[in-house]
């Protein structure tokens, strides 16, 4: 893509308007060192220098989008816990609207502990509630997006099968945006993707593209396979009336199928990489926001990529600044 076409997309970042739907977490990230083994148990003992609370789940895909200059709303569920409190102040001091985040008491706000020495990670625990969310919940997430749905360009709806993602819940936003022009990006957590029929473009990754292709290994090099993933990946969205599918590959990079048969491999522009958390979440937040800005399905893909081979040089649920990516380009 010329340098300038992309440059000017990116230029149109403040102007393009994103809702982020889904799963609202936290990630706490404990970092230290380990010098010895502990007595009781051979486990390492890691001593304690600093800890970091991030914004995860869907959550990171808004911060994403915010770090590069996006217009953004929020909408999910979160526990009536002190995390959940933390959260909604941190979101008010970014000035993101917080009238779509509804405070479930029954709940916990889903968090993520990871403790890193070395720069890898040695264990992670969750603390979560996972069933599907009240209806009066959903309900009201739906309320909000329908008063917002006028000011939109692009809805993002972030699965991380937490509970908030349900089936009534993405027949509401069918219902809201049909009449509308406004495109809606789904990064799947299910193996099965018809759940997420009839929207415009669906993100997996390799591992969940393989689960929904039923191809093992897709970025295997065996003769013929590669014609197979494009003969299956054009299939599958015309069964779920989808514009395109956007797999990221790792190391291989990313892979776009549209639905009128154009296929585009883009390689990996990661220099190295150090830590793959919330890459996922980079993707999704700067290819629909690529969309909002008025690019296309592939001009999209690739800057977006530019940005994933950013992030996963960094350790840690980290953002592509506006700045770094505009140098990447």
């Amino acid at each position: 893509m010329d340098k300038n076409r992309a440059l000017a997309i990116v230029d149109r970042f403040p102007e393009a308007k994103v809702l982020v739907v889904g799963d609202i977490m936290a990630d706490h990230f404990i970092w230290g060192k380990v010098a010895r083994i502990s007595p009781e148990a051979p486990v390492p003992v890691v001593e304690v220098s600093e800890d970091s609370l991030l914004w995860g789940g869907c959550a990171n895909v808004l911060n994403n989008i915010c770090s590069v200059g996006g217009q953004v709303y929020l909408a999910g569920v979160i526990g009536g816990d002190a995390m959940g409190g933390r959260l909604l102040e941190e979101f008010a001091g970014k000035h993101i609207p917080t009238e779509g985040v509804i405070v479930d008491p029954d709940r916990h706000t889903t968090l993520k502990t990871r403790i890193v020495a070395h720069n890898q990670q040695v264990v992670r625990f969750d603390r979560e509630t996972r069933q599907a969310v009240a209806p009066g919940c959903a309900g009201r997430i739906l309320q909000y997006i329908a008063s917002l749905i006028d000011k939109l360009d692009v809805i993002v709806v972030s699965d991380y099968n937490k509970g908030v993602i349900t089936e009534n819940l993405l027949d509401g936003i069918r219902e809201i945006v049909a009449a509308k022009n406004v495109r809606v990006c789904v990064d799947p957590k299910r193996s099965d993707l018809s759940f997420y029929r009839g929207f415009d473009v669906i993100t997996p990754n390799h591992h969940e593209a393989e689960k929904a292709l039923g191809i093992e290994d897709l970025n295997g090099n065996e003769e013929g396979k590669e014609n197979r993933v494009r003969r299956e990946a054009l299939q599958l969205l015309k069964r779920l009336h989808m514009k395109a599918l956007l797999i990221t590959r790792g190391e291989a990079g990313m892979s776009l199928y549209e639905s009128e048969g154009a296929v585009v491999h883009i390689p990996t522009q990661a220099r190295a990489i150090y830590d793959v958390t919330g890459a996922g979440d980079t993707v999704i937040g700067v290819f629909s926001l690529c969309l909002a800005a008025g690019a296309t399905f592939r001009e999209a893909a690739e800057i977006a990529n530019h940005a994933a081979g950013i992030v996963v040089g960094k350790v840690g649920t980290s953002v592509v600044s506006r700045e770094e990516l505009r140098r990447a380009l």
